[in-house]
């Protein structure tokens, strides 16, 4: 059974499936080893299937909803062969994956009631968050959409200037002060500037620390008190950006930031250089906080829209 539906174009599948290669050779290697010698699922399998998934960053206890769920198929069937595994466990993470309610969406999309759309972006530096709001916005403007950038991340003149590049390259507004200055200041400016241009999304990028989760929480919601005098229902999306390279490292950010503040959705950067990639089914399962995106290569158009049918397809393929 596959669980594709031809709703991505064939090189936006190529680019996935080429981009999960990593984790999906790591994955299956421990898979055939686990279940060598062996014709059933037994005690045995299911205790090496449970360290393949924790090995493969997936996490413990997505890796034990995992395991209990095929213990109950197993326990069903009676006699359930090793050669079944894979097809069980394809549609027991898909199963997993369809229980947050997003990942079913092919292209870049916002609710066309809300104008301008704002997205605010977290994450800690060196995760791709410029890089993602760049990639975005080009995304945004292929739709046709009027996009422009607010450079709200003020902590390092090395993120506004990074931020002005990609505004830059992919010829979309953006509006910035100086290193330093108020964060909720240059929020405020970005959407007036929004508004007085007719655009249709506004991405705000936010400082990338977590060394002190009192006083980004603070900002945070001072950005958004600020935000909401132009913009009544801003933000509409708080977008947290993590480095799935870093695999279980991006649960610990998750954590930190979801305390700290909403987050409404996550975009999981780097996924091609890496064997981490079961990192997107834990994060999506233990903060049951939608995946909308995932970086699949470093080319412009290699984020992606996080489709779980096609995320299982590739993986399993």
């Amino acid at each position: 059974m596959s669980f594709l539906k031809n709703i991505f174009s064939k090189e936006k599948k190529e680019t996935l499936d080429k981009g999960l290669e990593k984790t999906k050779s790591s994955f299956f290697t421990k898979l055939s080893k686990a279940v060598a010698g062996k014709s059933t699922v037994d005690d045995d399998v299911l205790d090496n299937l449970e360290e393949v998934l924790v090995t493969s960053d997936v996490g413990v206890d997505t890796t034990l909803k995992i395991i209990e769920r095929i213990e109950a198929r197993v326990a069903k069937d009676k006699y359930l062969g090793t050669e079944e595994l894979n097809q069980i466990l394809r549609e027991e993470i898909a199963g997993l994956l369809s229980e947050t309610n997003i990942g079913d969406e092919t292209d870049f999309t916002i609710p066309s009631d809300k104008k301008p759309y704002v997205l605010m972006v977290l994450g800690v530096n060196g995760v791709g968050k410029t890089t993602t709001i760049g990639k975005l916005a080009a995304q945004f403007k292929k739709k046709g959409l009027k996009v422009v950038l607010g450079a709200a991340d003020t902590f390092r003149a090395a993120a506004i200037d990074q931020l002005q590049v990609w505004a830059d390259r992919v010829d979309v507004s953006i509006v910035r002060q100086e290193m330093g200055s108020d964060p909720a200041s240059v929020a405020f400016d970005t959407l007036q500037s929004a508004k007085a241009q007719n655009a249709d999304v506004v991405i705000i990028d936010t400082a990338g620390r977590l060394h002190n989760k009192i006083n980004l929480m603070n900002e945070l919601v001072k950005i958004k008190t600020v935000m909401q005098k132009v913009v009544a229902d801003a933000p509409h999306d708080v977008l947290l950006v993590l480095d799935g390279s870093t695999g279980q490292n991006a649960f610990e950010q998750a954590k930190q930031f979801t305390k700290a503040t909403e987050v409404t959705s996550l975009a999981v950067t780097k996924l091609d250089g890496t064997a981490k990639g079961g990192v997107v089914i834990g994060i999506s399962d233990q903060f049951q906080i939608p995946v909308k995106y995932i970086g699949v290569g470093e080319g412009i158009d290699d984020l992606q829209v996080f489709n779980k049918h096609e995320f299982v397809d590739s993986f399993f393929k």
